[in-house]
């Protein structure tokens, strides 16, 4: 792979990680529970509506930043294998699904913020893209990242006080969608194709 295009993807990926980074340092200087990005998504309101594309972007501390950007580092350097396009594709799709299913099913006590809908979509985009496309490269990912974070993903999707379940649910949601309308579906006789 040309030097170029791997600073192209590498940019595509710190495009979306930076801005993250850089909304948690100015909320340690905005006092109370306020973001410099806005706030985040609330459940059937119309204002909790604008929450859905800068959620993503709020944190609430270091470690909450810390735990969605490891995996979304990993798990968008192998969707970026295929290119920037579909990385983009696959995050805006994720995004919007996740956001709108929290807006729609989300607690209303809370602001839903946090990446994790997007780790969600990127996590079921690689383990479902491969029905899709039948690909050995795309069903080798698949295994690899079930087993990476198989566990700690299903465990994600079990309601828990203070975690947005219906962010991961519908994040996993968006990105089988992504899967789906990226990919032509297949006849089920037909073989796997090489990479």
């Amino acid at each position: 792979m040309p030097v170029d295009t791997i600073r192209m993807r590498a940019a595509a990926l710190g495009m979306l990680v930076a801005p993250m980074w850089l909304v948690r340092v100015l909320d340690l200087f905005i006092p109370g529970n306020g973001s410099a990005a806005g706030h985040g998504i609330v459940p059937r309101t119309w204002y909790g509506l604008e929450g859905i594309p800068v959620a993503p972007f709020i944190h609430v501390s270091v470690q909450h930043l810390i735990a969605n950007t490891a995996p979304l580092v990993v798990l968008g350097a192998l969707v970026l294998m295929r290119g920037v396009g579909e990385f983009v594709f696959v995050v805006l799709t994720s995004g919007l699904i996740s956001g709108l299913g929290t807006w729609i099913f989300g607690s209303a006590d809370a602001q839903h913020v946090g990446a994790s809908g997007i780790v969600f979509g990127l996590f079921g985009y690689l383990l479902c893209r491969t029905a899709f496309d039948r690909r050995w490269s795309s069903a080798a990912i698949a295994l690899l990242v079930a087993i990476g974070y198989g566990t700690a993903m299903m465990s994600s999707l079990v309601p828990q006080e203070g975690i947005s379940w219906s962010g991961h649910f519908f994040g996993f949601l968006g990105g089988f969608a992504a899967a789906r309308l990226r990919y032509r579906a297949i006849s089920a006789s037909s073989t796997y194709s090489r990479p």
